[in-house]
């Protein structure tokens, strides 16, 4: 009995139900090659399984939210030309029968998402093994197994689970659900959490653990699934149940309200996004604004380098979906881990140390500059803010700024309204950054901290390396000391410091982050409430105290302890 196994909380929340134990329909890909004369049949099946399955997509009459945004992430990849000409070309030039050149074109565009080193467009992934699936089971005339009919108070485990099934399950009788795979910033974690469905992923094993028909109970707060409870810790459960289910009705009074302290300090709760369908799940959670759109996302779904009025139609929209709330779009962040299919990067030794972001955008001032002028072109429709990523030297920035003010007069001379106040910003995500920000603070608006890459490269710990996983720590005292040097430089300049890396979604540091200055919190969007209640509740001062004295501690496992019990 109280078997625990642990796993990576993807959602919050405590479920008590019996297990489901959920399978995949096996699939056997047909490997023969076809003859010249079936070329054009087989291209037919394709694209009469894509256009079904977009019908499908398309039919979002009753669906929640999360099915909705699902349905529009998928019609964005299926409608990708790269994603149907890949399979064209293997059927018409190497003679690969629909389901092989299907199968193959899937697994290339998984494989390239899962070397991303940045989580959440790695995670993407799932998505292409989710349509994957869908159009396998077109192609072979296999209807999938439908999770919206299982029984009340069903936990789920699976080895692994798509967003498609996660959207489809039906949360009055989904208690929660645990997976083989999976990570913390998939889609399938994001519907849990919109969903608020407790759930563990990157279990490894979970599914070969269980039957099914077993009592279970997931904690997703503490990362843990327990089989066989006994009666005592199930009545335990059932009372943190209850005292969650009275936090969570505050939360939702509370997602929508201003985050000030008791002593009067404002703060802003942004989000991070990466398309339009984030940005709508974080006007939901109720969002202050976005403080980091990552951009990549426009140029690698793409076959070519999106011109300017692809982009500058999705600036507009989802600066006009804010209205004054302040959105910051980071300018294209590619290389290093990021490729993309329509241009050869150099071959390096360290690409993260190398060819990328800023760097890359100065060198090829062409595609720079018609991203830059699309988003000055948008700034005109609410109050849109550029931030520049991995700036090490000054120099880098005043020619941005150079190309910004030509940029200017020309759209002065053309007519064309922009925002004459428009700010500009840099991330801090380098030592070079933080030393120097006396000196970036006299030139930029504001400072937004990146903590993924800021820690990683502090800290000399390769984030992804799972050897030395346990050196990587926001909590490091060189991090923190980083961080509020970062902060007072900004303050005496009369100017603000935000941070939109994954420390910012980290609940348990909310406080410390206050108490260090932090002018903007830009989290994840099922963190806002949380992260905006736990600010209404404090006081900046005493909090700022507390997080002054943590910076002469000598470890991080000393100051997240302490850190615990302050909070």
């Amino acid at each position: 009995m109280n078997t625990r196994y642990e796993g990576i909380k993807a959602s919050n929340g405590i479920a008590i139900g019996t297990i489901y134990l959920f399978n995949r329909e096996e699939v056997t890909i047909d490997e023969s090659k076809i003859e010249e004369n079936l070329i054009e049949n087989e291209k037919n099946r394709v694209e009469t399984s894509i256009n079904d399955y977009i019908s499908e997509l398309d039919n979002t009459e009753g669906a929640n939210e999360a099915q909705i945004n699902i349905a529009n992430a998928h019609k964005e990849l299926l409608q990708d030309p790269y994603f149907s000409d890949t399979i064209n070309s293997k059927i018409e030039n190497e003679l690969k029968n629909s389901e092989m050149a299907l199968n193959e074109t899937v697994n290339e565009m998984v494989e390239i998402m899962s070397q991303i080193d940045d989580e959440y467009l790695k995670e993407r992934a799932s998505d292409y093994k989710d349509i994957g699936y869908q159009l396998m089971y077109k192609l072979k005339g296999i209807k999938p197994k439908d999770l919206s009919l299982i029984e009340k108070n069903s936990i789920v485990i699976s080895k692994e689970l798509t967003p498609s099934d996660t959207s489809n399950m039906n949360k009055e009788n989904v208690a929660g659900f645990a997976t083989d795979l999976g990570g913390k910033t998939s889609h399938t974690s994001i519907i849990a959490q919109t969903l608020d469905i407790p759930a563990l992923v990157g279990m490894q094993d979970i599914s070969t653990k269980v039957q099914g028909g077993e009592k279970a109970i997931i904690d997703g707060d503490e990362g843990v699934i327990i089989l066989n409870p006994s009666e005592d810790l199930i009545a335990d459960y059932e009372s943190k149940i209850k005292v969650q289910k009275e936090k969570q009705e505050r939360l939702k009074e509370v997602k929508d309200k201003e985050a000030i302290t008791k002593d009067g300090k404002k703060v802003e709760v942004a989000a991070n996004i990466g398309n339009i369908e984030d940005l709508k799940i974080a006007i939901e959670n109720g969002c202050d604004g976005v403080g980091l759109f990552r951009t990549e996302f426009l140029y690698m779904e793409n076959d070519h380098f999106p011109t300017e009025e692809e982009q500058f139609e999705v600036y507009k929209e989802a600066t006009e979906m804010l209205g004054q709330k302040p959105l910051i779009i980071r300018t294209l962040d590619i290389g290093g881990d990021k490729g993309l299919d329509y241009f050869t990067f150099p071959v390096e030794e360290n690409p993260f140390l190398g060819y990328r972001a800023i760097r890359l955008c100065l060198d090829r001032e062409d595609i720079f500059r018609t991203q830059l002028k699309a988003l000055v072109r948008a700034s005109a429709f609410g109050n849109l803010k550029i931030m520049i990523p991995m700036v090490i030297n000054i120099s880098e920035f005043k020619r941005t700024l150079e190309i910004i003010e030509e940029i200017k007069s020309e759209l002065d001379q053309n007519g064309v309204e922009y925002n004459k106040n428009l700010e500009v910003g840099i991330m801090i995500e380098t030592p070079a950054s933080v030393f120097m920000a006396d000196q970036f603070i006299k030139y930029v608006d504001f400072f937004s901290i990146g903590t993924n890459d800021l820690s990683q490269y502090t800290l000399a710990v390769d984030r992804g390396n799972e050897n030395i996983s346990d050196l990587y720590s926001n909590y490091n005292p060189a991090v923190l000391r980083a961080i509020k040097h970062v902060i007072d430089q900004s303050h005496k300049a009369g100017k603000w410091t935000g941070m939109c890396g994954q420390f910012a979604s980290d609940t348990q540091a909310t406080k410390l982050l206050l108490g260090l200055g932090l002018d903007e919190f830009s989290a994840s969007a099922s963190k806002i409430a949380e992260v905006k209640d736990t600010i209404i509740k404090s006081h900046q001062k005493e909090e700022e105290e507390f997080a002054i004295s943590l910076l002469d501690i000598e470890t991080p496992e000393e100051v997240e302890e302490k850190v615990k019990e302050h909070n």
